[in-house]
Order: C-alpha cells, then sequence, then structure tokens
C-alpha cells in the first residue's frame, strides 16, 4: 500500500473535538487498525469516522467513508467490484472483489441522491478544503451525516486550522443538540434550512441561548423566511448560505442575509480561482476550481433558479419545482414561501397532485408552531390566494404533526 504523510493537513492535530461527551483531540482519537487501500469504511459513530479521516490525512490511502445505513447491501457489492475493501463498523473487513491500483488520496464522496441512487464522486483532501484564510478561533458544531459533502466542509476546517474544535453531534443526540452546543460552548454552527428550522421549532429560546459567532445555511434552497427567523434570534451573528454539492464543491456563499445571490455574479470577469455562474433556461450552470474527479468545464446542476429584481434565486430541482396545472406553470418554491411567510407555519412541502380537468393541482404538507394558536387549511388557502394566482393556491394542506428529516438533515422540500 503507498503511503504519503502530508504534515501541512493536520495543523489542527491538537483541536479539541468533544465526540460522546468526551472531549479529545484529533490526534487522541482512538486508533483505527491499519485500513486497507482502497477502503470503504462504514460507521455508527462520529468518532469513527473522524478516525478515518485522520488516517487518511495521515497515510494518504484511497478512502470513501459513509454511515452504515446509507450503504445498502447493493451498493456494498458494486463498491467489492470496484475495488475497494468494505470494513464494517465491528471492524470486520470483506476483502474487494477486483484488485485494482490504488488512487493515492483519493477521497470519495457519496452523492444526496436526490435524483436516484447516490453516486460516487471522486475528490482529494485538498479540494474539500474550502476554507483556507486563517479564521478566528472557534468551536464548530458538526450535525451532518459522516461523509458527506457538508461534513467534509465542516471537519477540513478543524483539520486544517488552528483553534478550531468541533462538537459532534450523533443522530440520536439531533433532538437536543442547542443543549449540547450551549454546554461546551459551540461559537459556529452548519446546517440545513430543515435543521435550523426543527430548532426553532422545538426551543426556539434554547437555540437563542448559543453563543453563535456564525450561522451557516446549505443544502436545500434557503428561502428568505429561514434567515429572517435566524436574524431575528441572533441580531449580531454573521448568517451565512452556501451553495455547495459534491460535484462542484461549494460555488456559491453569501452573507448579505438575503435569499438567492446578486444578479450582477452572472456576468463576472473569469477568475481561475473564482466558480464562474451562470444560467441556461432555467438551469443553474457552474464552471468550478473545485469540481469533483473528471467534471471539467461547465457542470449542470439540475437547480432551477428564478429571477428577483436583482437576485437569482435557486428554487429547487428542474424536475420537481415547475408544476403545471391545466397550461399554467407555478413554482413548487414560491407557493412554499408564501406558506412559510405564514406567522404560524414552521415549515412546508409543496407539491402536484393529479386533479380532474386541469391534470394537475397544487398540494402541500406543513408543520404549524400551535403555540402561536390554531390554524386550519382554509386559513391557509386565504392566506395564499391574496398572494398568489388562482392557480398556484394549494387545494390540498394536509397538517404534519413534526418536520420530517432525512439522516442528511434534509427533507423532501
Amino acid at each position: 500500500m503507498t503511503t504519503r504523510r502530508r504534515t501541512t493537513a493536520l495543523i489542527g492535530d491538537d483541536n479539541t473535538v468533544v465526540v460522546a461527551g468526551k472531549s479529545l483531540t484529533w490526534r487522541t482519537l482512538h486508533k483505527l487498525p491499519q485500513l486497507p487501500s482502497p477502503a470503504a469504511v462504514l460507521v455508527d459513530s462520529g468518532a469513527d469516522a473522524l478516525a478515518a479521516l485522520r488516517h487518511h490525512a495521515v497515510h494518504g490511502t484511497e478512502l470513501l467513508v459513509a454511515t452504515s445505513s446509507r450503504v445498502d447491501e447493493y451498493m456494498r457489492e458494486e463498491l467489492g467490484e470496484s475495488g475497494f475493501s468494505i470494513v464494517l463498523p465491528d471492524g470486520e473487513v470483506t476483502p474487494a472483489r477486483l484488485k485494482r491500483v490504488e488512487e493515492s488520496g483519493r477521497a470519495w464522496l457519496l452523492t444526496s441522491g436526490s435524483t436516484g441512487r447516490p453516486k460516487r464522486i471522486g475528490h482529494t483532501l485538498e479540494s474539500l478544503t474550502t476554507v483556507t484564510a486563517d479564521q478566528p478561533p472557534r468551536t464548530w458544531l458538526l450535525p451532518y451525516s459522516p461523509g458527506t459533502y457538508a461534513w467534509w466542509q465542516v471537519v477540513t476546517i478543524s483539520l486544517t486550522q488552528r483553534d478550531q474544535g468541533l462538537v459532534v453531534i450523533e443522530p440520536h443526540e439531533l433532538e437536543d443538540w442547542p443543549q449540547i452546543a450551549a454546554q461546551h460552548g459551540v461559537t459556529a454552527a452548519s446546517g440545513t434550512p430543515t435543521f435550523w428550522r426543527q430548532a426553532i421549532y422545538r426551543d426556539s429560546e434554547a437555540l437563542a441561548a448559543i453563543p453563535l459567532e456564525q450561522i451557516t445555511l446549505g443544502g436545500e434552497p434557503v428561502d428568505q423566511a429561514i434567515l429572517d427567523q435566524l436574524r431575528d434570534l441572533f441580531p449580531k451573528t454573521r448568517i451565512s448560505w452556501i451553495y455547495a454539492s459534491s460535484e462542484v464543491g461549494a460555488s456559491i456563499v453569501v452573507h448579505d442575509g438575503k435569499a438567492g445571490f446578486p444578479r450582477a455574479w452572472l456576468q463576472r470577469e473569469p477568475d481561475p480561482d473564482r466558480p464562474m455562474l451562470s444560467v441556461q433556461g432555467d438551469e443553474l450552470v457552474i464552471r468550478s476550481p473545485h469540481h469533483g474527479a473528471g467534471l471539467v468545464g461547465a457542470v449542470h446542476t439540475g437547480d432551477r433558479v428564478e429571477y428577483d429584481g436583482d437576485r437569482v434565486l435557486i428554487t429547487g430541482r428542474l424536475d420537481t419545482d415547475e408544476i403545471n396545472v391545466g397550461g399554467s406553470k407555478v413554482s413548487a418554491s414560491v407557493v412554499r414561501g408564501v406558506l412559510l411567510a405564514h406567522p404560524s407555519v414552521a415549515w412546508a412541502r409543496v407539491f402536484a397532485r393529479k386533479a380532474p380537468l386541469v391534470g394537475r393541482m397544487v398540494a402541500a404538507e406543513v408543520v404549524v408552531n400551535e403555540s402561536l394558536g390554531p390554524i386550519t387549511d382554509a386559513d391557509l388557502v386565504q392566506w395564499s390566494s391574496s398572494r398568489l394566482p388562482d392557480y398556484g393556491v394549494p387545494r390540498r394542506i394536509k397538517f404534519l404533526d413534526a418536520i420530517p428529516q432525512k439522516e442528511t438533515l434534509k427533507s423532501d422540500v
């Protein structure tokens, strides 16, 4: 096995890592046995995932890390036939079915699977380290599922920068993460809009008690409602949203508190160190220096955009955002934004439903904050009718008891 030590990647080796209530450092994380290479390391704990990452950083081994729940038997067979040894959470190793030359230093990510089965995207530790400028001392919350692009974004900050601690949140701790974050002095936290809505819905006072200096949102369309809610809770905190994916890396970063990004960014002069943004039809197209291996040139993201004055809004996937109601087209994201603007609505999903005569109708699922008073579907229809054309008003509204959230911290919106 080829090994290569990268001491520059371990600047953060003495940063604090809090996992399962224990305060450790990257250096004192429990040691994994010498991993095969290539290896797909399947984990059930944040500590094992971090240990696998550090092993990769030290030895340059070819690595894919993911939770065992994200990799089913079919995908394990596929990985084995692609040359990966499978390392299970109990340490059991299933040798690769195919012998091939190791790609030293390669880190593989699985996409979220929003367009079907997850795909493998190749990166390096360098291409995944998107924050390279010196940062003020911070303690970062790490709620993401191990091996996702967002997980890599946070852990590389801690591994490659001094004074960047981590507080790992395991899946069973998600309901209580604000208390854990406050206990350990978390000052920076990254999460999906669904993650932040969950926290506000469950206990906004506990959330506001965290001494946050940096809030980051990404992974889903970011609307003005959630940005405004976070600003109300944290008036002095920097709030950022990031458009990033396994394919194109972190490509859009906005700090001005507004949904979308400035339209002027579509006309910026070419810069080899900066992603180039364009729109073809209604689709966002990105040419990025942070792209995955083999993705050369412009990448069609599959994400739909709309213009709102001098802003470009990313509304959702092309194949699901547009709803055709009897020949009239409406954006599911626009309808969702109207519902979320209602003071009592904590979360909403908008989708098409079959209907007689017009073929499709607009339907919605919502979660309401009952502490603000009762609300009915008729109330929401009336609210929407004054803000949307008639064909865009949801005609079927289902109330859910809780905000649905996947392992990736996303929900189907």
